[in-house]
């Protein structure tokens, strides 16, 4: 993509966050869009599924395709961006974004549709890796930066709180092809403003050295192997074929750990991971993804399947969960000042888990038990989303914060793959594989409800898990002086 011949860095930086609204716009619409994705489609998918007759293992897929891409291919693209220049990624990804979103109006099959959204995986991939570089270089002053990131962030947070409420009142007016088209506009938005506001890169920015595509092949590998392995042996394919699947997987994780402990230029440095305070972050998000992606798909079904709400009414019974991710930001900063930023990542996260455990245990009792699960896992959410990404930063060198923010958004998108991806395959093997076009009968609802409370303490122990470890490795991490104020986003 050609870069324009004058360039924005030549006028002096902005003084006034309302000076750069055109670079800002376009960055705030990057980040709506990824986290509007895959929010605002999960209360389509019983829809989806009616239309195009899928299987339980493909529906999944439609939410996990899109994950499984974005969390594969982040590090690789960041890495590529870091030597080609972050803006020209971007700009080439919000154009691959804005073409695949106009090809849903094609799709006549679930197998096309889960390939739409692995593309738009892999445009949010080439998206997300500069979009905080690109945003604090639009000024040199310190209070202006921190600004500017709480704006764009709050794009995303309110993208991924009100996804589901928009996407079912679309659903009664609409056909749900429009909740993927609506990407186009989005992606035409953030292209113009990023292009006009934001000066492409200096040589004298980027690296040098070589990208490691084969550790981010096998990286990828890796990925989609353990997500895929599962289905196949649930979905009665060849028993040969599952197989296979789960030795490629094996291999394909002692060859990217090897590759990256013998590479000259590793595409992800080991050592960094296993940090205290950076491998205490990345569990805090992970597991927060994992409950946060399995509770919704599974409140989804449950309002839909069990219940028989229509889309707009299970649209507005996840509203209490938008309200609660706006409304708490201005409770973070003095939640985390007084009980400090180590007890508030494990209080965090553990009240994620413990409003999946509500869900899973009482959900199935009344909707009430619903909301009290919505506003728990908000809540936690709210704060863990911050704290946790602080951990990584504190623990690493400071040469090295673009690849743990990197490592952050990875956590959470390969989590929120696990979470769809384990429930739809614990459903799949107890109810069927055609569970968005059968009508229950009593003895299929309460395999459908028992399906949902193996699901949901299945994830719950998972993030249970990655807590424990949080907890386990952050007490570990040597004792750090604080000189500044945090900044809450």
């Amino acid at each position: 993509m050609c870069e324009p011949m004058t360039s924005p860095a030549t006028a002096a930086p902005p003084q006034r966050l309302r000076d750069a609204w055109i670079p800002l716009a376009g960055l705030s619409a990057v980040f709506l869009f990824e986290m509007l994705d895959n929010s605002v489609l999960n209360v389509a998918l019983p829809t989806i599924g009616r239309e195009l007759a899928a299987s339980t293992a493909s529906l999944q897929w439609v939410s996990g395709a899109y994950s499984v891409a974005f969390g594969g291919l982040m590090l690789l693209f960041g890495a590529v961006a870091d030597r080609v220049g972050r803006r020209r990624v971007m700009l080439v990804g919000l154009t691959l974004l804005a073409v695949v979103s106009i090809l849903t109006l094609f799709v006549t099959s679930v197998e096309q549709l889960i390939a739409v959204r692995a593309l738009l995986g892999v445009a949010a991939a080439m998206t997300t890796p500069g979009s905080m570089a690109l945003a604090f270089r639009l000024f040199d002053d310190d209070d202006l930066r921190v600004r500017a990131l709480t704006v764009i962030s709050t794009a995303g947070l309110v993208g991924l709180a009100v996804g589901p409420t928009i996407g079912g009142f679309v659903l009664a007016v609409a056909p749900w092809q429009v909740l993927i088209l609506a990407n186009a506009p989005i992606a035409v938005i953030a292209l113009l403003g990023i292009r006009a506001g934001i000066a492409a890169d200096r040589r004298t920015d980027l690296h040098r050295d070589p990208v490691d595509v084969i550790g981010a092949v096998l990286g990828t590998a890796t990925v989609v192997g353990v997500l895929l392995t599962p289905t196949l042996f649930v979905a009665g394919t060849d028993v040969a074929l599952a197989w296979g699947a789960a030795a490629a997987t094996v291999a394909a994780v002692v060859g990217f750990v090897a590759r990256e402990r013998t590479a000259r230029h590793p595409l992800l440095e080991l050592r960094l991971v296993v940090q205290p305070l950076v491998a205490s972050g990345l569990a805090y998000k992970a597991a927060a993804g994992l409950a946060m992606a399995g509770l919704s798909y599974m409140v989804t079904l449950q309002l839909q399947f069990a219940w028989g709400w229509p889309p707009a009414l299970a649209a507005v019974g996840t509203l209490p969960q938008v309200v609660v991710l706006l409304a708490s930001g201005r409770f973070v900063g003095p939640f985390v000042k007084r009980v400090g930023l180590d007890r508030a990542a494990w209080m965090s996260a553990a009240a994620v888990v413990a409003g999946l455990a509500v869900f899973a245990l009482l959900g199935r009792f009344g909707y009430p038990w619903v909301l009290v699960a919505l506003v728990l896992v908000a809540a936690g959410m709210r704060v863990v989303g911050v704290v946790a990404g602080n951990n990584v930063l504190r623990g690493l060198p400071e040469n090295r914060t673009s690849i743990g923010a990197a490592l952050v958004d990875t956590a959470s998108e390969i989590a929120t793959a696990v979470g769809i991806a384990a429930t739809g395959t614990i459903l799949a093997a107890l109810v069927g594989s055609s569970i968005a076009t059968m009508t229950f009968t009593s003895d299929q609802l309460a395999s459908f409800q028992q399906a949902l409370l193996i699901a949901g303490l299945t994830i719950t122990a998972l993030a249970a898990a990655l807590v424990c470890i949080g907890i386990h490795r952050s007490r570990r991490a040597p004792a750090q002086p604080t000189t500044q104020e945090p900044s809450y986003v």
